[in-house]
């Protein structure tokens, strides 16, 4: 959105940023003349829009209106804010409507302020205002357009006399038709302005205060006081203070025009004090849309050049007492996190202790029972050493066991030679005594023949050894180990061994064998 050079707008924005603005003299010599020629052009049935950019700037400080900038919208907020309430839906407006952007921008002349919300009066900002001209621009910005006077010419005349060397006398016409006339009246109370306050009592101007004496530092005449620190006032520049000050503007207008509309409902209307209050306590977000009734003016909230710093100091609110109760929740679930961590930790601190003293107590009763059984029981261990065409050695150890009587456990078949041993050793019970063993020959004459290995094709270059438990006339348990490693030599030896039949007893014994390759 570019300022058009050669325009009301590109000087009013120059001065703007050097802190300058017109004067009365100067803004009322611009204002008469472009009433005359409005009200010519309006005379002619022309419809405009009214603001600063459609207006030619020219080098002795004359006005003109440049007629094909004055039928398009404006673009700028500046130049929007200058165009009368009925004007804003799209539509060019009448002589009525100049008038308002006639009064819009004489404001602005004066001010460096738009017309709008928070508005002061001119009189705040320009101490030595006539009050005349401030009544003028009052009638002028009437918001709706039923009770806005329509007769540039007299708006011109009106002006003119309050600074009549300021600029070229106008075409004569009746100043009061800016108050109305048989059938119309100007209501005042309908301006954007906002109404004057109650006028204060003059008071005596009071001496100046002496400062203020901290301590006395020292006697006599070298005494030196030591003033009170007086507190530092904020800079103009300080966003503080800019939000104090607008706050305080927008406060000056203590009617109520702005409507809320949230959830597809009209609340309200509220006064500026009334719709910063609610702001403030989160009833309205920046995102809600604002309508100011007298200009017609409708948007979100956060776009109002006014209420947007109060809107977004709201949600700087409400995010940090949401950020501080999503800590205080953090903590205390990390506090409750680390209570039940540390009972979980005690807990599984006491089943490890439990298993392992449960554990402890099963390895020293299995211990026991081992020796126990191993005490009570003397098996016969053969080992024969025998090649696969013939008998090489004869058994190795043997003997007899001693005669009792008793039961022993009784294991079924199927198991690996060491996997019986190890269940009949965990069966056993203590204090059983059975006949008398067999004697180490009675296995070795079966296990030591070899003719089983015939069964099984066993190549001569292989060795062969044989574990076998023997219960009650059969292996119960078999393990076959051959190198080279074949299994399927293994499981045919292992197969032939369990078919075979041993001197029964009921006592578990293990025998071994090894046939060894040629």
């Amino acid at each position: 959105m570019s300022i058009p050079a050669g325009t009301l707008r590109a000087e009013m924005e120059a001065r703007r940023a050097t802190g300058r603005r017109f004067d009365v003299r100067e803004a009322i010599g611009l204002a008469v003349p472009l009433c005359t020629q409005l009200h010519a052009l309006h005379a002619q049935g022309r419809t405009l829009f009214v603001h600063p950019s459609s207006l030619g700037y020219g080098a002795g400080g004359a006005l003109q209106v440049i007629e094909e900038l004055a039928h398009n919208p404006p673009a700028l907020p500046r130049d929007r804010a200058c165009l009368a309430p009925e004007e804003r839906k799209g539509g060019e407006g009448d002589a009525r409507a100049s008038v308002f952007a006639v009064g819009a921008i004489l404001y602005e002349l004066l001010t460096n302020s738009s017309v709008g919300p928070g508005m002061r009066r001119p009189a705040d900002v320009v101490p030595d205002l006539p009050p005349a001209l401030e009544t003028v621009l009052g009638k002028s910005l009437v918001a709706d357009p039923k009770h806005r006077p329509s007769d540039l010419a007299a708006l011109a005349q009106a002006l003119y006399q309050i600074v009549p060397s300021a600029s070229e006398q106008p075409p004569s016409a009746d100043a009061s038709h800016l108050d109305g006339d048989d059938e119309f009246e100007v209501d005042i109370n309908l301006s954007m302005m906002p109404p004057t306050g109650h006028a204060e009592e003059p008071r005596v101007p009071s001496a100046p205060s002496l400062p203020k004496i901290q301590a006395v530092s020292g006697d006599g005449p070298f005494a030196v006081a030591i003033p009170v620190n007086q507190p530092n006032r904020m800079p103009g520049n300080d966003p503080t203070r800019k939000l104090a000050d607008l706050k305080a503007a927008l406060e000056s207008d203590p009617r109520p025009r702005y409507v809320v509309i949230k959830d597809g409902m009209d609340h309200g209307p509220f006064s500026s004090v009334e719709l910063l209050q609610q702001i403030a306590s989160g009833s309205f977000t920046g995102d809600q849309v604002l309508r100011d009734t007298f200009s017609a003016e409708e948007r979100a909230i956060q776009d109002w050049e006014e209420f947007a710093p109060f809107a977004e100091q709201a949600k700087l609110n409400r995010d940090i007492v949401q950020e501080k109760r999503a800590l205080e929740a953090v903590v205390t679930a990390e506090k409750q996190g680390t209570q039940y961590k540390a009972l979980i930790g005690m807990a599984l601190m006491g089943v490890i202790l439990a298993a392992g003293a449960g554990w402890w107590y099963r390895e020293r009763a299995n211990k026991q029972r081992e020796l126990a059984v191993q005490g009570a029981t003397d098996r016969v261990a053969i080992e024969v050493d025998a090649g696969l065409e013939g008998q090489k050695g004869a058994a190795r150890a043997g003997g007899a066991r001693p005669s009792g009587g008793g039961s022993f456990p009784t294991l079924g078949g199927g198991m690996s030679c060491e996997a019986a041993q190890a269940r009949y050793v965990e069966e056993y019970k203590l204090g059983n005594n059975g006949p008398a063993d067999l004697t180490a020959g009675a296995y070795g004459n079966v296990l030591n023949r070899g003719t089983y290995l015939n069964a099984c094709n066993v190549p001569s270059s292989m060795s062969v050894n044989v574990c076998a438990a023997v219960q009650n006339g059969r292996a119960v348990g078999v393990t076959v180990t051959t190198s080279p490693s074949n299994p399927t030599v293994s499981g045919c030896i292992s197969s032939q061994i369990r078919q075979m039949s041993f001197p029964s007893h009921p006592r578990l014994d293990v025998a071994r064998t090894t046939f060894s390759a040629n």
